[in-house]
């Protein structure tokens, strides 16, 4: 198998599907956008780098036989997908679902940089999810540990992860709506194909 030729990642943000598969072929159908490759020769899966597992774990997918990067992520009314060159890690989140999260994963660093600006700790807890999926390891690193800093607009940065900065982007999709991505500082391309008047 070769490697991918992709020299940006492209992350489309639209509606949810009915269910988790109907995403997970949402994400399938990119695969063959993106890359141009028929359908019939892109293939998705999960494995678990823990236990090996299937049914959970980081996705991952090919097209042509050559592997591509892959992440998939939804809040309500959202769901983005990403596809690129390298493995990469994408979420997004509603403002108003983590003001109302009874957690609090922010570091000492983060609670000194941002406070209470409910913004910027969504955009932190963006940017951590991003990076850890990136990863590999997701949820299985305890956030509190990831420390975040991004610039004064929340929309780059970096994230540190065990000793290594990993740059991340932030796109604000509306007021309450936020997108991360971690890939490396590979290029990104944003598509908003959400229905309606967004601002």
């Amino acid at each position: 198998m070769g490697e991918s030729s992709l020299q940006a990642v492209s992350v489309r943000v639209c509606t949810p599907g009915a269910t988790r598969q109907t995403d997970r072929e949402a994400l399938l159908a990119f695969v063959a956008e993106v890359t141009g490759a028929d359908p019939a020769s892109t293939a998705l899966g999960r494995r678990c780098p823990h236990c090996r597992g299937t049914d959970h774990g980081r996705p991952w997918a090919t097209a042509d036989g050559r592997p591509v990067g892959v992440s998939l992520s939804r809040t309500d009314g959202a769901l983005a997908l990403a596809v690129g060159p390298a493995p990469l890690g994408v979420d997004v989140e509603r403002v108003t679902r983590v003001a109302a999260a009874p957690l609090d994963a922010s570091t000492p660093g983060e609670r000194v940089r941002y406070g209470d600006d409910q913004r910027a700790r969504t955009a932190c807890w963006s940017a951590k999810e991003a990076v850890l999926k990136r990863d590999g390891r997701g949820l299985r690193v305890d956030p509190a540990t990831v420390d975040v800093d991004l610039d004064a607009d929340l929309a780059a940065g970096t994230a540190a992860l065990d000793g290594v900065r990993h740059p991340v982007q932030v796109h604000w999709l509306d007021d309450d709506l936020v997108l991360a991505v971690a890939a490396g500082g590979v290029p990104i391309d944003v598509e908003d194909a959400r229905p309606g008047d967004r601002r």
